[in-house]
C-alpha cells in the first residue's frame, strides 16, 4: 500500500501543477522519499530524463522539487499534439505513434491501464509518498467510460483526493458543487479535501463562504490560496504562453519571440524573465515585429507546417532582412531548421505527405530532412572551437525528428558534444545561432555571453551573470512556504498518511 493524494481540479488551468509542486517539495521536506506521478499529460512541453527518455516537463521539475531524479514512471503517457485532430503518443519516454482522439480512445486504452498498472508498481517499490496530478475536469461525462487520467487512476492506487478550484475565473462555489454533483458516490467518498486557489483579497471576507461549503459538502476546505506571481514554475501547454504574454517587461533589450502556431519546450525562454534589463515579446505577424535587437526561433511539434504559416503571415521576409541587418538570432530546434535552405519530409512525419518540400529562410547552408526515428537525448560538452568561444561547460536536452546536413564542409559548428560530436551552427560573427540544444539558455555562463554581445552592440554596459539554478530551487521553497502558510498543513498530512487506515475502517 502506498500513501499519496491526487490533486483534481474543477477545469483546466485552475492550479494543479503549481499544488502538486509544492506539495512534492513540502513532503520532501519532511523527510519523505517523494515521487510526482501524472499518468497521462497533453503537452507539447517535454522533458528528457536521465536515460534519454521522455516525459512532460511538469513531472520533471515536480521530481526537482521533490529532491529526486524524473523517470518514466511518473509520466508514463504523453500526448503531444501536432495538429487539432492528432497527437503523437509517447508511451514510458519513447514516441509510439500519431493518433487522433476517437483512435487513442479506441485501440489504446488497455494498454494504457497496463502501462499505469506497471507504473505504480515501479514508485511504489521506490517512494514512501506519491502526489498524483489529475488533467481538466474528473467530471467531463463523454470521456468518463475510457478516462485514464483522474478518478479511474485514484482508485488504481488507492488514495484519496483534492479537489482545487480557481476563484480567479468567477464560480467557484458552483464549479465546486457541480464537479461534486456529477461524481459517483464512491468517487465523492474519496474526496478528503478542497483546496481554493488563485484568492486576491481578504481573506476574512470569505469565513462565510468556506463554512457554507463544509456544511453544504461535508468535505473540509484545506486552504484558501493566494495567487502567486513569479513561482518560475513552467505552464504546461500553450497556456503558459499567454502566462509569458501577461508578464509586463521593460528592459533596454527588446528581444523577439516568434509565436508558432504548435510550438513546443517554449519554457527555453523562461530565463530571460530573470534578467531585469530584458523586454520578452511574442510576435504573431509582421506588423507586430517592430524592431527587435534580437530574435528566438523556437521549437515545434510541427516545423514545416509553421514555417509555412510564418511565411503566410510575412515574418520570413521580416527576420531576413533582419539577420540581413547585423541583427542576432538564435533557432532552437524546430526554429533551427527553419533557418536553413530547405525542409524535406522524406518519410512523410512531420506532415503526413511523404517526400513534402518547403524552402527554408536560408540563413544557414544547410538542408533538414525529417525521419521516422525521433532523437531523445541529454547533451553536455562546450563550445566547438571555431566559436572562438572560452571553453565553458554546457548541457542541454535534444528531442527532434530532424537531421540538419550542412551543403559544404565548412560548417561551424556551435557545440562540441561527448563523444566529439559536432553540434549546431554558430555564425563568425556569433549572430546566426541554431541548435539542438534545449534549455540553451538555462545555461548562465553561455545566456550572460550572449546577452553581453547584444548589449555591446547598443553600447550598452556589460552585466555580471544571474544564476538561475539558485533561483529556481529557491523558488520551490519559497513556493512550498507559501502554499503551506496556507493550508492546513497537519490536517493535509494527516489525510495523505493515515487514508489507508480511515479506509478500512468505513
Amino acid at each position: 500500500m502506498m500513501k499519496g493524494v491526487m490533486i483534481q481540479g474543477t477545469a483546466s488551468d485552475v492550479g494543479k501543477s503549481l499544488i502538486a509542486t509544492a506539495l512534492c517539495r513540502l513532503f520532501a521536506n519532511e523527510g519523505f522519499k517523494t515521487a510526482p506521478f501524472k499518468s497521462q499529460n497533453m503537452s507539447n512541453n517535454s522533458y528528457v530524463t536521465m536515460d534519454g527518455l521522455e516525459i512532460g516537463r511538469a513531472q520533471g521539475l515536480q521530481a526537482e522539487a521533490a529532491k529526486t531524479e524524473a523517470s518514466v514512471w511518473m509520466n508514463p503517457i504523453l500526448l503531444k499534439p501536432t495538429s487539432d485532430q492528432l497527437s503523437e503518443v509517447v508511451l514510458l519516454g519513447k514516441a509510439v505513434k500519431t493518433l487522433s482522439g476517437k483512435g487513442y480512445r479506441d485501440r489504446f486504452y488497455k494498454l494504457g491501464l497496463s502501462v499505469l498498472r506497471q507504473s505504480l508498481v515501479q514508485l511504489r517499490s521506490e517512494y514512501d509518498v506519491l502526489i498524483m496530478e489529475g488533467a481538466g475536469s474528473p467530471v467531463e461525462i463523454n470521456l468518463k467510460d475510457r478516462e485514464l487520467v483522474n478518478m479511474k487512476v485514484a482508485e488504481m492506487a488507492d488514495v484519496p483526493v483534492f479537489l482545487v478550484a480557481d476563484i480567479d475565473r468567477g464560480g467557484v462555489f458552483a464549479s465546486i458543487i457541480g464537479t461534486l454533483a456529477l461524481l459517483t458516490e464512491l468517487e465523492r467518498q474519496r474526496v478528503q479535501g478542497v483546496i481554493i486557489n488563485k484568492f486576491r483579497g481578504d481573506f476574512d471576507l470569505f469565513a462565510d463562504g468556506i463554512n457554507w461549503l463544509e456544511k453544504k459538502t461535508n468535505i473540509p476546505v484545506l486552504g484558501v490560496l493566494p495567487y502567486i506571481n513569479d513561482h518560475m514554475i513552467d505552464g504546461e501547454d500553450s497556456l503558459s504562453i499567454q502566462q509569458y504574454r501577461n508578464k509586463k517587461m521593460s528592459g533596454d533589450i527588446d528581444i523577439a519571440v516568434i509565436e508558432l502556431p504548435y510550438a513546443s519546450n517554449i519554457n527555453d525562454i523562461e530565463p530571460f524573465f530573470y534578467v531585469d534589463d530584458i523586454s520578452l515579446r511574442f510576435v504573431r505577424t509582421a506588423d507586430e515585429f517592430g524592431k527587435p535587437d534580437a530574435v528566438i526561433l523556437p521549437g515545434t511539434k510541427s516545423t514545416i507546417h509553421d514555417f509555412i504559416s510564418l511565411k503566410e503571415k510575412g515574418l520570413d521576409k521580416k527576420i531576413r532582412a533582419f539577420v540581413q541587418n547585423g541583427g542576432f538570432i538564435v533557432g532552437i530546434c524546430g526554429g533551427y531548421q527553419m533557418m536553413g535552405q530547405s525542409l524535406v519530409d522524406d518519410s512523410g512525419v512531420d506532415t503526413g505527405i511523404v517526400g513534402k518540400k518547403e524552402r527554408g529562410l536560408g540563413l544557414i547552408d544547410a538542408v533538414t530532412f525529417f525521419q521516422k526515428e525521433k532523437q531523445t537525448i541529454r547533451s553536455q560538452g562546450t563550445y566547438h572551437p571555431q566559436t572562438g568561444l572560452p571553453r565553458e561547460q554546457i548541457e542541454g536536452y535534444e528531442i527532434h525528428l530532424g537531421r540538419t546536413d550542412f551543403l559544404h564542409p565548412n560548417k561551424r559548428p556551435f557545440f562540441l558534444f561527448d563523444s566529439n560530436r559536432e553540434e549546431g551552427y554558430y555564425s563568425e560573427n556569433g549572430k546566426i545561432i541554431g541548435t539542438y540544444l534545449h534549455h540553451l539558455f538555462y545555461n548562465d555562463d553561455w545566456r550572460t555571453t550572449w546577452l553581453n554581445a547584444i548589449r555591446v552592440s547598443k553600447q550598452l554596459p556589460v552585466r555580471e551573470k544571474v544564476n538561475i539554478g539558485s533561483l529556481k530551487d529557491e523558488r520551490y521553497e519559497q513556493l512550498a512556504n507559501t502554499v503551506r502558510n496556507h493550508l492546513d498543513w497537519e490536517k493535509v498530512k494527516n489525510i495523505v498518511l493515515t487514508w489507508e487506515n480511515h479506509h478500512e475502517n468505513h
